[in-house]
């Protein structure tokens, strides 16, 4: 009679009693294998065991990960409000770099230099992308900000059109060549550092507080240049009183700068780099990627590039150059609506953790592309009602902080780590930069051809629909994805 078999060797038994990772923590949601730089972190098969993968992850606590995010954020507000003040002086700034006889041309012209800064933008992508893939992330968003601020305080000393010709506009142009170069840079720094210390589950909320970096630092921008107006008023604040708030770029990042270089970097980059697993060429594996960057440009960051600026900067265009709201109203008007819609990024953000990323940005874009055109009839038809005028603003703002509070997190799930920093860069600053950021001089130009003061709103109206129907095609909803297992993978 054969006896009952005995129990396994203890060996095997800890083997088979081992936990095996799910295909839902692994996330392979594809068969066969493809070149490490054509996958997206979610694709990544990981090996060893969960106990043993977390045991090496570096956790980050809450008081250190707020700390990471102040940092992160303020520099990038900082560098927000030096891009934006520009902006926000157009009108002022072109009587003093560019003739006189033709206010309109200068105007144009102010803003095509202003657009100079958003065209560069995606090449400065690509250089402190591949710094921020290659040396760190923290030393290159270190460095965008030293050349902002830099670029911004320079701004407010140099000399005019009455004093230097030619030299003027050709000088103002450079030093916004630099501003976009510096920007291109820091945003995807500031997202990337931020998700990498975040916990997968409320990535959407902590990198929301990057995205409020942004138009806080439009409404910073707007306060510090009323504020000035107020104290100096208006013939000493046209005169010279406009390059204070370029000046006092130099304290901000001062501050900003001491704070950051006390950050270490970022524990996912640190792992990556300790196992020599970053890339020795990010530019070229992130064109590997160029499908999921496409798809991203098109179905995400192009409508958003269009609805930010619509909701925000043209806006202020409108009231101040069309409709002829004073200058103080005006400002007071977009400053009011976006201090009211700001809470909303953080929102969307977290929103986005529960229910996905996808959903809330091609809502966003589709009530902008349905939504501009009667709003800012409805603020024709009430410029002389500053509280009406608010509100529809804020309105205009709540479509922004729809298409732009999840969209750090989307984009940081959207590209591996190795190439993170120069992957996600491109299509946000292609988006942003190019399709938003030319929003003013082409929507204003199309006002001032067609005599129409609605036409200019075609541009983003179509670029947000466009944006609806790719991303609704082929946006994959990646908010499940898991960081760190990309990154064992890797070292694996």
């Amino acid at each position: 009679m054969r006896s009952a078999p005995g129990p396994p060797p203890r060996g095997r038994r800890r083997a088979e009693a081992r936990p095996q990772p799910s295909r839902r923590v692994l996330g392979i949601f594809h068969r066969g294998t493809a070149p490490m730089a054509q996958l997206s972190p979610e694709t990544l098969p990981v090996t060893g065991t969960p106990r043993a993968r977390e045991a090496e992850r570096e956790v980050v606590s809450s008081s250190t990960l707020w700390k990471v995010i102040f940092a992160s954020a303020g520099g990038t507000m900082i560098e927000w409000y030096d891009f934006y003040i520009f902006g926000s002086l157009a009108a002022i700034i072109s009587t003093h770099f560019f003739p006189k006889d033709n206010p309109t041309a200068g105007f144009l012209l102010t803003l095509g230099t202003f657009a100079t800064g958003f065209v560069v933008r995606p090449f400065g992508a690509l250089v402190f992308g591949r710094i921020g893939d290659v040396v760190g992330r923290k030393y290159a968003f270190l460095v965008t900000l030293l050349l902002m601020g830099g670029a911004t305080s320079i701004i407010g000393i140099l000399p005019t059109y009455d004093k230097i010709g030619l030299a003027a506009p050709l000088a103002l142009v450079l030093i916004r060549l630099v501003q976009g170069l510096a920007l291109g840079g820091e945003y995807g720094g500031a997202a990337v550092y931020v998700a990498e210390h975040a916990p997968d589950e409320k990535r959407g909320f902590y990198t929301s507080f990057i995205q409020i970096t942004a138009t806080l630092g439009l409404f910073v921008s707007l306060a510090v240049i009323l504020g000035t107006r107020i104290l100096l008023g208006e013939e000493a604040f046209k005169e010279w009183g406009w390059r204070v708030p370029f000046l006092l770029s130099i304290l901000l990042v001062a501050v900003s700068f001491y704070v950051r270089a006390r950050l270490k970097e970022s524990p996912i980059f640190q792992k990556l780099k300790a196992s020599g697993k970053t890339s020795s060429a990010p530019i070229k594996d992130s064109t590997r990627n160029w499908r999921v960057i496409l798809i991203a440009l098109f179905g995400a960051t192009a409508g958003q590039g269009v609805v930010w600026y619509t909701g925000q900067f043209y806006a202020l265009y409108f009231l101040q150059n069309t409709l002829k709201v004073p200058f103080i109203t005006a400002t007071i008007v977009v400053a009011v609506a976006l201090a009211l819609g700001m809470p909303f990024f953080v929102l969307f953000g977290a929103l986005s953790d529960r229910i996905g990323r996808k959903k809330i940005m091609l809502a966003g874009n589709l009530l902008g592309a349905i939504g501009f055109y009667p709003i800012f009839w409805a603020m024709k038809q009430n410029a002389d009602s500053p509280a009406v005028l608010t509100a529809l603003v804020f309105v205009l703002v709540l479509f922004v902080t729809m298409v732009y509070g999840p969209i750090a997190a989307y984009l940081v799930e959207a590209f591996p780590a190795k190439v993170r920093y120069t992957s996600l860069s491109i299509p946000y600053h292609v988006g942003n930069g190019v399709f938003g950021g030319m929003l003013p001089l082409i929507a204003s130009s199309v006002t001032v051809a067609t005599g129409n003061i609605y036409a200019g709103l075609a541009y983003p109206i179509v670029v947000a629909l466009i944006t609806v129907v790719v991303g609704g095609i082929y946006l994959k909803e990646r908010s499940d994805v898991r960081l760190w297992d990309e990154v064992d993978r890797e070292a694996a």
